[in-house]
């Protein structure tokens, strides 16, 4: 065999693709801790290169795909539209380069989504999550109790014999709580599909639990408390009888949205109970100042760059006002405001939007308890978008990415449409009826 022949054999391999997976995913959740201890460019290169690698994966497996499946058409939507922005953007240069790092994410994400399956996916990030949540674990306390000093190359800063926050090795208290919410949701799931044993689903929840209080991020409890209606609610729709389910999901939308409306009501209360006085106070300074510059370009934006530049307008201009050094707008609806306009906006609105209800579908009608993961953790990243920009960059980004393509593969327009052309019944992958 030749080598090009062997290359080739590999890259279709499903050992390949696995590898691959825990490779890309270990990656992108590390991409703090590669940009602190290396450089930017040296996780440049690694996402780069495994985007490349990925879009071989994908020309190899290219008879495995169809053009309609492939990708979500709000994502390639969103996508051009940041390229485009280019052309208004006062840095091209820097669009062009945010634009790269935002491609590469998604074709990472684009193609696990076509090699590994939803159980696939969920053991990988489960396992990566298990060594990384272990590892933060034990730094906080060699920095916190053994050596008490901060290890500041890592951002960690030690403060573990208090009570947190903690950072582990994900940069802020805010990620690491965001990560560890991901990963409860990860943990339930393997043990309920017996991917995993009794005592590992045991140890790896507590361990997820444990850090997300550690971190004593404001938005835990939010993440939390949104996860649990969510949860709770899938069940009870699961459980309904066919007939009832589709009164069902009217009622318990009802409730959500009589929820939301107390709790807009009840937000100072909420504010002063969370004991997040000033970090909404902060939050609500910078989303007061952007207003004024969101106005200034409402539909186009200041072109797209994902993290904020330094001395670039009007991102500089804003932190200067309030004498800070924000490099996001901690807020995904607000950052996407402000770069990509009120098209950008629908855009982003429509790639999330549409991704959850079609995979809430699933989800409450499949035997399947994976067929979960997909909502639920497209449910956190909407709420968390509220508090951080995460879902625009690195792993935010890619779990995006993955969860509105696999929202797509499972319920979509495109499924009729293959279907048709191939006298076929559709069918929902290799997890299908696995439980």
């Amino acid at each position: 065999m030749t080598p090009r022949r062997y290359i080739v054999s590999l890259l279709g391999t499903a050992l390949f693709a696995r590898a691959y997976t825990l490779t890309a995913l270990t990656a992108a959740f590390t991409s703090v801790l590669i940009e602190r201890m290396m450089s930017p460019v040296s996780l440049a290169v690694i996402i780069g290169t495994l985007a490349l690698l990925g879009l071989a994966v994908l020309v190899v497996r290219r008879e495995e795909l169809t053009l309609l499946r492939f990708a979500p058409t709000s994502l390639l939507g969103f996508l051009a539209l940041a390229l485009i922005s280019a052309l208004w953007s006062s840095d091209r240069t820097g669009t062009i380069a945010g634009w790269i790092t935002l491609f590469g994410y998604a074709l990472i994400a684009i193609t696990i989504g076509h090699v590994r399956d939803t159980l696939q996916t969920v053991r990988a990030i489960g396992d990566t999550l298990r060594w990384l949540l272990s590892i933060s674990l034990g730094l906080e306390i060699l920095s916190g109790i053994l050596l008490d000093t901060p290890f500041t190359a890592l951002g960690i800063q030690g403060n573990l014999a208090a009570g947190g926050p903690i950072q582990g090795v994900f940069g802020t208290r805010n990620m690491l709580g965001f990560i560890a919410v991901v990963a409860l949701i990860t943990f339930v799931i393997e043990w309920r599909t017996q991917s995993i044993g009794r005592v590992a689903g045991i140890l790896s929840v507590a361990l997820g639990g444990f850090l997300a209080l550690l971190s004593a991020s404001p938005s835990v409890v939010v993440l939390a408390a949104a996860v649990g209606v969510a949860t709770t609610a899938l069940t009870i729709v699961r459980h309904t009888s066919a007939h009832r389910r589709a009164a069902m999901q009217w009622v318990l939308g009802g409730l959500v949205v009589a929820g939301l409306i107390v709790a807009f009501a009840l937000r100072h209360q909420i504010i002063r109970l969370l004991d997040a006085g000033s970090d909404f106070s902060t939050r609500a300074d910078l989303w007061n100042m952007m207003l004024d510059f969101i106005a200034e370009r409402p539909i186009t934006g200041y072109g797209w760059f994902g993290p904020w530049p330094r001395g670039e307008y009007p991102f500089t201009y804003i932190n200067f006002q309030l004498s800070d050094h924000h490099q996001s707008a901690l807020n995904a609806y607000f950052d996407t405001l402000l770069q990509l306009g009120w098209a950008g906006l629908a855009l982003f609105l429509v790639l999330g939007g549409v991704a959850i209800v079609r995979s809430w579908l699933v989800a409450s009608v499949r035997r399947s308890v994976v067929y979960a993961w997909t909502p639920l953790v497209l449910m956190t990243l909407a709420v968390e978008s509220m508090f951080e920009s995460f879902a625009l960059t690195g792993i935010g980004w890619l779990l995006l990415v993955l969860c509105a393509l696999r929202a797509g593969q499972t319920r979509s327009w495109r499924e009729s449409i293959d279907s048709a052309q191939t006298g076929a019944i559709p069918t929902l992958g290799p997890e299908h009826g696995r439980s």
